[in-house]
């Protein structure tokens, strides 16, 4: 059997993938901070639960002192968006803080378990391929887990300790309900949580979804810069405070 360890597991895709993963026989270790939430999924088959906050290193290194798992999948993050002229540089700190350290204090926990065959899985964004409007805190955090992902792949090869990111596009969850913009080819967290247990078991180290956005998306990615460019300012949309007005 084996274990797989999710973050973000209380909501969204992580949720979604933690039940789907125990239901196709997994063992697996729910990570989040809503007790609530954790209370329902520990009473599932096959569901342990660890709570805590994994922008706090100090308590994600307590929470994880006694955890082995053979695969962690590390889906806990956040998404705000800027609104020009203004600028908030707390949100910026926010977003990284959830998506980019967050999965620094996770690997600094895990790390000293993980053995040869483990794997460790980063969840980042399709939306790191283009710079989409109002995306600069999203998408460069996403970049930038990207990237970091890689690199440990580099360095951990010869470990033989696993690498592997996963790429999605828009997924309907309570954080994308939030979004006040058309969600192309939108799909449903139960849908993205089995192209992720699908991906997981499968050897490529870069796995993107769905298919036909994700296509659609590094198609474009390959496109001049110049032209990339265009297109986007295209998707631009009035800032927020203006349509509300209408």
């Amino acid at each position: 059997m084996t274990t797989i360890l999710i973050t973000g597991a209380t909501s969204g895709i992580g949720e979604a993938l933690a039940k789907l993963a125990a239901q196709s026989g997994h063992q697996v270790i729910a990570c989040g901070r809503n007790e609530d939430k954790l209370a329902e999924l520990e009473k599932l088959p096959c569901i342990q639960t660890c709570k805590f906050d994994v922008t706090n290193e100090e308590e994600t290194k307590k929470a994880l002192a006694d955890v082995k798992c053979d695969i962690a999948v590390l889906n806990a993050g956040t998404c705000e968006y800027v609104d020009l002229p203004e600028l908030e540089p707390d949100m910026f700190k926010r977003v990284f803080d959830a998506n980019v350290f967050g999965v620094v204090n996770m690997i600094a926990g895990l790390l000293p378990k993980l053995e040869k065959g483990n794997k460790i899985v980063f969840v980042d964004s399709l939306a790191r391929l283009l710079p989409f409007p109002r995306s600069q805190a999203y998408g460069a955090s996403k970049a930038a887990l990207n990237y970091m992902a890689k690199s440990f792949e580099v360095d951990l090869a010869n470990k033989g300790i696993k690498v592997q990111t996963l790429s999605p596009g828009f997924v309907k969850t309570p954080l994308t309900d939030k979004n006040d913009f058309p969600m192309p080819m939108v799909i449903s967290a139960d849908d993205a949580a089995k192209y992720m247990l699908d991906g997981i078991f499968k050897s490529r180290s870069s796995v993107y979804f769905p298919r036909r956005f994700s296509f659609i998306v590094r198609l474009l990615n390959l496109l001049p810069e110049s032209v990339q460019r265009k297109l986007c300012i295209g998707m631009r949309q009035k800032p927020r405070k203006a349509r509300n007005k209408k």
